[in-house]
């Protein structure tokens, strides 16, 4: 069998570690999750309406990247669980705006407690500068905004 030569690849490949330390993480997080009653889908979905308040649930499906019928499922969950509710939207008596409720407020801040744990876990092998290189590299590898290492008061490491 002929084997492929390897004309200069480098040595180093982040791809496999992301992928491991995602992997690392998600198990982490979704066990800390559960102890909590939620999925992470839940978690995404109180994030979001922690900033986005009153959004309609079709504006909600957009920003989730879900279809509308998996929205409605989810709002089912959470409304159930007493996180979030549905109300008439004032302006058109058709459609519900989607609210975060104070027990979801509550709850959101609970994961994030029990989410930096987690964090805590899997990252301890890292200072906190450490931590907050990969933090800021990361931000920028999955940035849309390519100008970010323009601005003067970045302080992205590598820009």
């Amino acid at each position: 069998m002929a084997s492929l030569p390897v004309v200069n690849q480098p040595v180093r490949r982040s791809g496999a570690l992301l992928d491991h330390l995602a992997r690392r993480m998600r198990v982490h997080s979704e066990a800390v999750l559960t102890e909590l009653g939620l999925r992470p889908r839940h978690l995404v979905a109180l994030t979001v309406l922690r900033h986005i308040d009153g959004s309609s649930q079709q504006a909600l499906s957009a920003k989730l990247t879900l279809d509308r019928a998996n929205v409605v499922g989810l709002l089912n969950e959470l409304e159930t669980a007493g996180l979030a509710e549905r109300r008439r939207s004032p302006e058109d008596r058709r459609r519900h705006t989607v609210h975060i409720t104070d027990a979801g407020l509550r709850m959101l801040a609970g994961a994030e407690f029990a989410l930096a744990a987690a964090e805590e876990e899997v990252l301890g092998a890292l200072t906190p500068a450490q931590r907050d290189s990969l933090f800021h590299l990361l931000e920028l590898a999955v940035s849309d905004d390519a100008g970010v290492c323009g601005e003067p008061e970045s302080t992205t490491p590598g820009c």
